[in-house]
């Protein structure tokens, strides 16, 4: 088989995991499967590399660079050191070189301060530039020939949308030609999360982004199947962390996984299955920490289950814009000033609902996303267009998923009879189109609640019978 094998942050944590992810594609291997891996940076780089470059902006004359290339210097050739000790010369120049290159890009936006997206860009990069080079000689040290490419060598050709870039068409057919050929030679060891705009500038395609690499390249070299090796059994019906009674999805749809994806699943990047999903390629979620569990698998249609609700998926960090005003009813192009402020300004907006008066437009975007959602409104509103704009950051969002619910007649009755039964009050609702979502919003601390009291009403913690 052809197979895509992605993994994250905690799957090449430290010494231990990168010897068992080692041991994973040496199985694979020795099977016969011709692999393609794409890595995430170690568990916690990425988070430095953005809190140190948005310090380095303000700080005075000492910023932190020093420590950061010494901490990251240290916890790398630590791991390099144990799983490949007979590359510890040649990738140790290697990432010595490359931390010395970022240490010129930090202080360059220390002396101007000033944080580009392109620059910041390039400075995230880096922890899958170190990871990987350690992965790749782990596979050397292991028998197994491997090469390292990062996004933009592999083919990866994105819009210029730095921080969320999205791959062109093009990319596809480039990733054959440079991926496709090595993989009858040797286990490419792919930097995930990046790839390059057009002009050659490095671009990353959003947090967690990995997994959307994984996709692109699966795509790209018409594999048979994409796994994405993590640190969960699968995909879950709901968040562990908060109804422990949380089941593992065997089956369930592409379509079904972005809705989860979009609304809060953090097991997958949002855009990780359209590349998939165009192909028509199974993705699999597996354990790194527990290879003999099955995971789950997503595909064009899943099996159908009793339950019409398969899912239920919570977003926090949210805010409830309420637009208001007599002068919006009627009147053409209110919405457009609306939506098109909010565009300009960058600004997220994940839901939107409209009175039947057309007097009131109640959107839910990211709380960072609120100051300059206000700023934009509030040019709005000096134009005469609306007269209030209310913000409230108490809330949740969660999301109701099941292909089951489309054309189920009674789901929206069950789920808010179920919710007024448990005194949960909802204060926004939303329905997609495809009606396999139902998205609702309520105070921050009703959520939880709201959370368990569904799981309990569809029994999604039982195994199904069918």
């Amino acid at each position: 088989m052809r197979l895509v094998m992605k993994f994250g942050g905690t799957s090449v944590g430290d010494e231990t995991c990168i010897a068992r992810v080692v041991d994973i594609l040496a199985a694979h291997r020795q099977n016969g499967d011709e692999l393609a891996v794409v890595v995430s940076a170690m568990t916690g780089v990425t988070d430095q590399l953005v809190a140190t470059a948005q310090e380095v902006v303000t700080a005075s004359e000492h910023p932190p660079i020093d420590a950061l290339i010494r901490a990251l210097r240290t916890r790398h050739m630590k791991t390099l050191e144990a799983v490949a000790p007979g590359s510890l010369e040649e990738v140790g120049e290697y990432i010595d070189d490359r931390l010395g290159q970022l240490k010129h890009i930090l202080s360059a936006v220390h002396t101007l301060r000033e944080l580009t997206p392109r620059s910041k860009d390039y400075i995230l990069s880096f922890g899958e530039r170190l990871s990987a080079s350690i992965v790749s000689a782990a596979l050397r040290e292991a028998g197994i020939p491997s090469t390292v490419l990062d996004g933009c060598e592999a083919g990866i050709i994105t819009n210029s949308c730095h921080g969320g870039a999205v791959a062109l068409p093009e990319s596809y057919n480039r990733i054959a030609g440079r991926v496709g050929p090595l993989l009858t030679e040797c286990v490419p060891v792919i930097m995930g999360y990046m790839g390059c705009s057009q002009e050659g500038y490095v671009t990353t395609l959003g947090r967690s982004g990995s997994d959307y690499t994984g996709s692109i390249i699966g795509a790209g070299i018409n594999a048979d199947e994409i796994w994405i090796w993590t640190d969960v059994d699968g995909v879950l019906t709901t968040d562990p962390r908060m109804i422990r009674e949380a089941r593992v999805i065997p089956m369930i749809s592409y379509l079904e996984m972005m809705e989860l994806s979009y609304f809060g699943a953090k097991v997958l990047h949002p855009k990780s299955v359209e590349p998939a999903m165009a192909k028509g390629i199974m993705v699999r979620v597996k354990n790194t920490f527990n290879p003999s569990s099955p995971g789950t698998s997503i595909v064009r249609t899943a099996r159908q289950e009793k339950r019409v609700v398969k899912a239920i998926s919570i977003i926090r960090n949210v805010a409830l814009l309420t637009i208001g005003g007599a002068q919006m009813a009627g009147r053409p192009g209110v919405a457009k000033a609306i939506f098109s402020g909010l565009a300009d300004r960058e600004v997220n907006v994940m839901l939107i609902s409209q009175g039947s008066s057309e007097a009131n437009i109640t959107l839910v975007i990211d709380e960072d996303h609120l100051i300059p959602a206000i700023e934009s409104l509030n040019e709005i509103k000096n134009r005469g267009y609306v007269r209030e704009i209310n913000a409230d950051k108490d809330i949740v969002v969660i999301a109701v998923v099941g292909a089951g619910m489309a054309g189920a007649p009674g789901t929206s009755g069950r789920i808010f009879s179920a919710l007024g039964r448990a005194g949960v009050n909802v204060m926004m609702i939303s329905q997609g189109s495809s009606e396999v979502n139902i998205s609702f919003v309520v105070r921050e601390t009703d959520g939880p609640r709201a959370v368990q009291v569904l799981h309990d009403e569809y029994r999604l913690s039982e195994v199904d019978d069918e």
